[in-house]
């Protein structure tokens, strides 16, 4: 084929010829390369280590864990410490519950670990220390949740000091196990159309609990089938009136309801208890169903942050309308989200690293005559395991970032922060979740027919995390949130508003939006470009402007013939579009300021290859979106795949460093075949051998 001169100084000359190149391409076949040619072409062969980054796996543990690692590895040491309270592979539901209880009680009485002081006070460290308690068990992290986070944390949160100074230590102490009483049989998500009801009785000075119908039994109370005896019962506030209605509806407040004894244990009067049974995953935890008939509490049992009812009747609230109250006291309950997202992460992370442990040792064909090589070496493996490995990492430093502002909004007590950090929270939550959730899949395929065995954990890890998508809030319900706080941000930045510390970006990547991308940066596709933060995360935030500025568009043409809720539904997937790809901006934001902000050269140099990593893949799974609005050209488009695929290479060079720098100890990945060495000595022991 005769090669072409380009003019450059003719440009129209110079895109000519680049494109009878290319057609000339399609229609004669390549010459087959040479040896010579590969390094040149950044080829990689199987198992090269050539161009390996030095990775000093300590230094990235250290800036990873950061100040509350002393409090983790306590928690770790003292269950290596006591065989009686490990999990053994093959339990029954039963057994599971009462090793869960003693499993906690000796957490918080033997080894001194008090988690409900760091609630409010430093809710870094609480989340530490049920990252590590998951990790044991993660049954016994919910429940810890439970006890601490939902009960204990909804009476200091919609309480006031009389209810801290009754309960604190009792609950702290775990005298007083309880429950979390929100969820019915037929509402769950939609928490403002609960059906069970408090009436206000004037003449006792008591609240009259009550399940009006079958749809407003209390459904999946963790605590409350075998060993609570307290629960915060959310339900509607009836006050009697003197007109023909008899009742004001003042929307749903919480309520401290005694279920059990705290004797006997037996199930008090006007309570009826149900078991809701076995469970696909979590049946250490012992959910169960509650049902109230005519149950009076004293007045004094409504948890009145937010609005109080005097002894005559009389209601009173600094918040003055219904919705401005509910708000409130969802607001306060975020720290659940900010835990399941972080939790999910620890599931990730030991999902990755047996499947990339598995994966390095497992050898299988290789070249004629030659040895075998491991299954890491090869393209598809790499394929499925480093962007996971990337998004470990990409994840992790998002949820620290999540925890840091959740404990600056307990402080401040900011309006704005807390808004930020509700849908903040919403947002990772469901992204966080969905994505591990698929990632355990992959995991457990990965590794083959070892991976479906109970030993190796995937089966248990997938089952008992299944569940995060649904809990605090239905996923699809969460990103819905998101999406509904973008458009309001959207309307704010036209009428000049201000932009919350998340979304501070749209003014900006907004106004890039309404200018046509650049078609010279369109078709950069040198590595430097490629691997530049400015262009990754423009990427990311064009889209996102794109996507919201033409959902809000179709909304506004939908309402005038749907209405504002048939037009939502019309734009509901672009909207849940939007939701994912503002949280993916969140994410690589703080990626790409965490490789910034690490002090070790060489780790900041892994850290910022595994950085790139994660955005590319993403461009690279939604090449489509940046396609069709020519914001990436063919060519460009063809270059970050191939760039991909080689940093997935280098990655899988150091992918052994880096789960190591997880610093996972063995008692939380306990699967044989993520041990280092001797792994399949371990399996073969294991089973009988």
């Amino acid at each position: 084929m005769n090669t072409v001169v380009e003019d450059d100084s003719h440009p129209s000359i110079t895109a000519m010829t680049r494109r009878i190149q290319r057609l000339t391409l399609h229609l004669l076949p390549l010459p087959p390369l040479q040896p010579s040619l590969l390094p040149q072409l950044n080829l990689p062969t199987c198992s090269s280590k050539a161009n390996k980054l030095e990775v000093d796996k300590v230094t990235i543990s250290t800036y990873m864990r950061g100040k509350n690692r002393e409090i983790q590895d306590q928690i770790y040491d003292f269950f290596n410490s006591r065989p009686d309270l490990q999990n053994p592979v093959e339990i029954s539901m039963k057994e599971h519950r009462d090793l869960c209880m003693r499993q906690l009680i000796a957490l918080v009485r033997e080894a001194k670990i008090k988690p409900f002081r760091y609630v409010v006070e430093d809710p870094a460290k609480y989340f530490a220390i049920t990252e590590a308690v998951g990790g044991i068990d993660i049954s016994l992290g919910i429940k810890l949740g439970v006890q601490f986070s939902l009960w204990g944390g909804s009476v200091l949160n919609l309480g006031t000091e009389k209810h801290r100074v009754k309960y604190f230590d009792g609950i702290d102490n775990l005298d007083y196990p309880g429950c979390f009483a929100m969820t019915e049989l037929h509402h769950g998500s939609n928490v403002q159309g609960l059906q069970t009801t408090a009436t206000f009785d004037p003449i006792t000075d008591e609240f009259i609990i009550d399940t009006p119908n079958d749809g407003a039994i209390k459904w999946w109370i963790g605590n409350a089938a075998v060993h609570g005896k307290f629960a915060t019962v959310f339900a509607k506030l009836l006050l009697p009136t003197h007109d023909s209605k008899g009742v004001s509806d003042m929307g749903v407040h919480s309520f401290i309801v005694s279920i059990r004894d705290l004797k006997t244990h037996q199930t008090l009067p006007g309570i009826e208890i149900h078991d809701c049974g076995h469970k696909v995953g979590l049946n250490g935890v012992d959910n169960g169903a509650l049902r109230f008939h005519s149950v009076r509490i004293p007045r004094d049992n409504l948890l009145n942050r937010f609005g109080d009812v005097s002894r005559d009747g009389k209601y009173t609230s600094s918040l003055p309308t219904i919705n401005q109250r509910f708000a409130a006291m969802l607001g306060e309950l975020v720290g659940g989200r900010v835990g399941l997202a972080y939790t999910s992460v620890g599931f990730l992370k030991v999902s990755v690293t047996i499947a990339v442990r598995y994966s390095l040792i497992r050898q299988q064909f290789g070249p004629p005559k030659q040895p075998e090589v491991s299954i890491l070496d090869y393209q598809s493996q790499q394929h499925k395991l480093m962007p996971m490995l990337a998004s470990s990492y990409a994840f992790h430093f998002a949820t620290q970032y999540l925890v840091e502002k959740y404990a600056e909004m307990k402080k401040m007590h900011d309006d704005q922060l807390v808004a930020d950090v509700h849908a903040l929270s919403a947002g990772l939550k469901s992204y966080v979740t969905s994505y591990t959730a698929k990632s355990l899949s992959t995991c457990r395929e990965a590794c083959g027919g070892h991976g479906y065995a109970a030993v190796n954990r995937f089966g248990s890890l997938r089952n008992d995390h299944d569940i995060f998508q649904t809990f605090e809030g239905d996923n699809t319900v969460l990103l819905q949130q998101v999406a509904g706080d973008l458009l309001k941000q959207y309307k704010d930045k036209f009428q000049g508003g201000p932009l919350s510390v998340t979304w501070s970006y749209l003014r900006e990547s907004m106004n890039t939006y309404f200018s046509q991308p650049n078609p010279v940066t369109t078709r950069w596709e040198s590595t430097d470009h490629l691997r530049d933060p400015k262009f990754q995360l423009d990427a990311f935030r064009y889209r996102t402007s794109r996507l919201l500025h033409t959902v809000a568009a179709r909304l506004r043409k939908h309402t005038k013939t749907l209405g504002s809720f048939g037009a939502w539904n019309r734009c509901l997937n672009h909207l849940l579009t939007l939701a994912e790809s503002h949280i993916e901006s969140v994410i690589l934001a703080k990626f790409i300021e965490a490789v910034e902000n690490c002090p070790d050269a060489s780790s900041r140099a892994a850290l910022k290859l595994v950085c790139d990593l994660y955005a590319l893949d993403r461009i690279c799974n939604d090449i489509g979106t940046f396609r069709n609005v020519d914001y990436v050209a063919p060519n460009k488009a063809k270059a970050i795949h191939k760039l991909t695929e080689y940093l997935s290479f280098q990655v899988r060079n150091i992918a052994g460093e880096l789960v190591d720098a997880f610093d996972i100890p063995p008692l939380v990945t306990r699967a044989p075949i993520a041990m280092k060495s001797e792994a399949y000595a371990q399996y073969t022991h294991i089973v009988g051998f």
